[in-house]
């Protein structure tokens, strides 16, 4: 692999001056964390990360899909600057800034519809989560929701309730939040039914009115179906059209509400700014959060304004909508609107075909998808019984670490590529190297 500007390995890794943070991390820092490889950072620019002991890497995580602008964009690091020189904090919940209602006014504008919206800030995208499952309960009067296995809200109690994704999550936390149903998540690639390339069964489709509603769910109980455009945590997982237009017609049908996780989707990331705009429906509840603020913690849920009439003190934060979080967000959003949404397409495009032509190399890789900047490459041991190779995944992951690029996995057994919206031909080119390298080196058992 030849050489280039973004990578430099100068000590081994984790290096000594890592291995120092991570012995004081072991002793005081919560053991619930989940960190795949021993990266301990010191500074970044654009796309790249550097260690405490002088090691560079291209980054291909962002943050889990949160610096979108990449690391530490000049226009960024002005707009939080000259905000915190003026107004750190306030509250939002007992007072009033202009930040907090021009950030609310631009969301509800690039939302999907046409329908007038209304804004509310947390912190987070758990507590995004939280916020819309109080909104669909109090505008609708009623209390369930149906929700995906694969899927992945969050860790709080609510969201927690929504998360199926690994049982690691949930075990010891119980009772979760009652009145939840998990139901299939549309995976055409390990559809049984897929009758072919492009097909999509309907069963799968319709499972929720014609079984669920049938025996053991009674719609008039159900305030919304949650549900993530592309799944995240569960796979990098890209549902046919039929999938949304399905959800919108059932909606429809029985007076639920949609809400949408955009939490790792949304603000430009797949082509456009939320990945629903991808299959033309209109959420009545949209959660966002990560890429809106290149970082910076801020969370928030866009909703119909028709819902939203909930009375002062029903639900508020402290620190939600933090005056430079949406200084952060509105020159984020500049920036997205500007040139990077437009790079997320094409340059996504450019890294997909270049994938798909490492599949034609490589028999570890089982399926590529995704749209924009978010791409799942599922790895299997072998393509006719499609099984998975978790560890060969897991094991993919640290060596890439090794050789400078910094990736992280999701469901079982996929890797996931989420690059910040900045990304450019030759890192993606440089990626798909490392890729090859790591992947025709796997050994096989």
């Amino acid at each position: 692999m030849g050489q280039n500007p973004w990578i430099r390995i100068v000590s081994p890794l984790p290096g000594p001056k890592a291995q120092a943070v991570l012995a004081v991390d072991r002793q005081h820092v919560s053991p619930s964390y989940s960190r795949p490889y021993p990266l301990v950072a010191e500074k970044a620019e654009g796309m790249v990360v550097t260690d405490v002991d002088g090691n560079s890497f291209l980054d291909f995580s962002a943050g889990i899909a949160s610096c979108s602008t990449g690391r530490c964009h000049p226009r960024v690091v002005k707009a939080i600057q000259e905000q915190s020189a003026q107004l750190i904090h306030l509250s939002g919940t007992d007072f009033y800034y202009p930040q907090l209602s021009a950030l609310a006014q631009k969301l509800a504008a690039i939302a999907p519809g046409s329908s007038e919206k209304r804004v509310y800030f947390g912190n987070s995208g758990t507590e995004a989560i939280e916020a819309a499952l109080k909104l669909a309960r109090y505008a609708t009067g009623r209390h369930k929701f149906i929700a995906f296995y694969g899927s992945f809200h969050g860790r709080t109690l609510g969201a927690l309730s929504l998360t199926a994704s690994k049982p690691v999550q949930r075990r010891g936390f119980g009772p979760l939040l009652e009145g939840v149903t998990h139901v299939p998540y549309p995976y055409c690639y390990r559809c049984p039914n897929r009758p072919a390339e492009g097909g999509c069964h309907p069963a799968c489709l319709r499972v929720i009115e014609e079984q669920l509603f049938k025996t053991t769910l009674s719609p008039d109980e159900v305030a919304a179906i949650v549900f993530e455009p592309i799944q995240g945590e569960g796979g990098y997982i890209v549902p046919p059209p039929e999938f949304f237009q399905e959800l919108k017609q059932l909606s429809a049908r029985y007076g639920i509400l949609l809400i949408a996780d955009e939490v790792q989707s949304g603000m430009g990331r797949t082509g456009k700014m939320f990945a629903v705009e991808h299959f033309g429906i209109e959420p009545d509840i949209i959660a966002v959060a990560k890429g809106i603020a290149s970082g910076l913690p801020l969370g928030a849920i866009v909703a119909r304004a028709e819902l939203m009439y909930w009375p002062p003190g029903s639900h508020a934060s402290t620190f939600g909508g933090n005056p430079v979080s949406c200084a952060a967000a509105l020159e984020t959003i500049r920036l997205i609107e500007e040139e990077l949404m437009q790079n997320a397409a094409e340059t996504g495009r450019y890294l997909l075909e270049s994938v798909r032509k490492l599949m034609t190399r490589c028999s570890a890789i089982g399926d590529v998808r995704g749209l924009g900047l978010m791409m799942g490459i599922e790895l299997v041991k072998d393509r006719a019984s499609k099984e998975k190779a978790g560890a060969w995944r897991d094991l993919a992951v640290q060596r890439c670490f090794e050789k400078g690029l910094l990736i992280l996995g999701c469901g079982e057994n996929t890797l996931r590529l989420m690059p910040p919206l900045i990304v450019n031909r030759a890192q993606a080119d440089v990626a798909v190297e490392i890729l090859e390298d790591v992947l025709s080196t796997i050994p096989r058992p």
